[in-house]
């Protein structure tokens, strides 16, 4: 059978486009609906001094790991991780560590392209004069009439997963090298004209006290841990992203040094996230809030009340659907080209299996959220909680072993061949000393 119908190995011309993929896998849903209330609740200043530090000593060595088993074994995760494992006479077990991940991307994007639908619709709404000068129980209201409607749901979703579909099948080159291209400069012109908008009608006072100044008395053994945990999933590890761009990346990058600029670039726009939304709410005198509450409750509710309120709503809901869409193609990358090496298929056909499998589980999931009760559990909670608090924190993990205690220093050496000697072990050092017990302590708070 011919290489090109398994897939050959495709790279990106440019070092540039490796780091703007990375970052569109790196900046979430949790830049915009989670740190900002982190800051909020736990000590602002301080909390965000202690995540800098986890974010570089946890999340950046475990994200790199990832990128050298992509960048070394060439292939998709399951492949790439078995040729590292030849390579170093390893066992050949570990490569179902790449399986795990894709599985954990799969699922979580299976209920993203859920929240992404909620963002198309809600595009559409703040547009119109539904909303305007509407007050808190009627916004309340229309999110609670969205999570009800599971056919309104299924066609926003539905939108959003044949955009994703064809950007996956378009391929590595054409497809996800262009869309990086695309969607990272529209993301921050946007955060931009939110950021302006905010600074010139919110409430900065009160934003700056609240994401800014350091409350020590909030600063409590809760926050490290929140601290640990939000550094270590914000840059998308733990779903493949990482093992399968870099297989992409061109060779003799300075692996390192990108991986910082993306956690840089990922940190920056989760405050400029916060700038953007905590003014707006803070003049109509809201209270911080987390999760679809936040997104979808309270901003809307911000935005309608607010001068041309309806315009910078929906370019927010914008922003929030160009977020998600650069992490599903994260998501499901690796699952393609897991499908293509394993299987021997053709792109398109691994695709059209991977799109499918996540719209049948984005199908499920509205229909649970649409017949669950206020307040009742649903697939989508259930998701969530598995991936975030088990499989996000075992894929980890076990990178985290493999490449610090299982692959030897000299075989590793030449792969930060153009890192020097000292980030070389100091980044060796956090991977094998402090990410797994930190990773344990981790998964250890959620039960506690």
């Amino acid at each position: 059978m011919s290489q090109a119908l398994v897939g050959s190995p495709v790279q990106w011309h440019s070092r540039t486009t490796f780091v703007l993929a990375l970052s569109s896998a790196a900046v979430g849903l949790g830049s915009l609906w989670r740190f900002s209330w982190l800051l909020d609740q736990y000590g602002g200043g301080a909390f965000m001094l202690c995540y800098v530090i986890w974010l570089f000593v946890l999340a950046v060595p475990v994200l790199c790991a990832e990128v050298i088993l992509g960048y070394w074994g060439r292939g998709s995760p399951v492949l790439a991780i078995r040729n590292v494992c030849d390579r170093s006479l390893l066992s050949r077990h570990w490569q179902w560590l790449g399986l795990l991940a894709c599985i954990t991307g799969v699922l979580i994007a299976g209920y993203q392209a859920v929240v992404a639908g909620w963002s198309l619709y809600y595009i559409e709404l703040m547009r119109g004069d539904e909303l305007s000068a509407a007050s808190m129980p009627v916004v309340a209201a229309k999110y609670s009439a969205l999570l009800a409607d599971s056919w309104q749901q299924l066609k926003w979703q539905s939108f959003f997963l044949a955009v994703l579909i064809g950007v996956l099948a378009l391929g590595v080159r054409r497809g996800l090298g262009v869309l990086v291209w695309l969607a990272v400069p529209v993301m921050i012109t946007l955060l931009g004209i939110l950021v302006q908008y905010a600074l010139d009608s919110g409430e900065l006072g009160a934003a700056r006290n609240s994401l800014f100044t350091f409350k020590w008395v909030d600063f409590t053994a809760e926050a490290v841990l929140a601290a640990m945990g939000h550094a270590l999933f914000t840059l998308a590890v733990g779903v493949g992203a990482g093992m399968v761009y870099g297989a992409y990346a061109p060779r003799r990058i300075p692996i390192g040094r990108s991986v910082i600029a993306v956690a840089l670039f990922d940190t920056v726009v989760a405050l400029l996230a916060g700038i953007a939304i905590f003014p707006v709410m803070f003049s109509h005198n809201l209270a911080p809030a987390e999760g679809p509450g936040l997104l979808f409750i309270s901003v809307p509710y911000a935005f309608a009340n607010a001068p041309q309120g309806e315009l910078f709503g929906s370019l927010f809901f914008g922003l929030t659907t160009i977020v998600t869409l650069g992490f599903a193609v994260a998501l499901t990358e690796p699952a393609v080209r897991v499908l293509q090496q394993q299987l021997r298929l053709r792109r398109v056909t691994a695709v059209a299996i991977v799109g499918g499998a996540v719209w049948l589980l984005a199908w499920m999931v509205a229909g649970s959220v649409a017949a669950s009760s206020p307040g009742g559990s649903n697939l989508l909670q259930t998701l969530d909680f598995l991936t975030a608090n088990v499989l996000l924190p075992l894929v980890c993990l076990f990178t985290a072993l493999l490449m610090g205690w299982g692959v030897q220093k000299s075989v590793l050496r030449p792969q930060l061949g153009r890192e020097s000697d000292a980030s070389f072990s100091l980044w060796h050092a956090f991977l094998r000393y402090i990410a797994p017990p930190a990773i344990i302590l981790v998964m250890e708070s959620v039960f506690w």
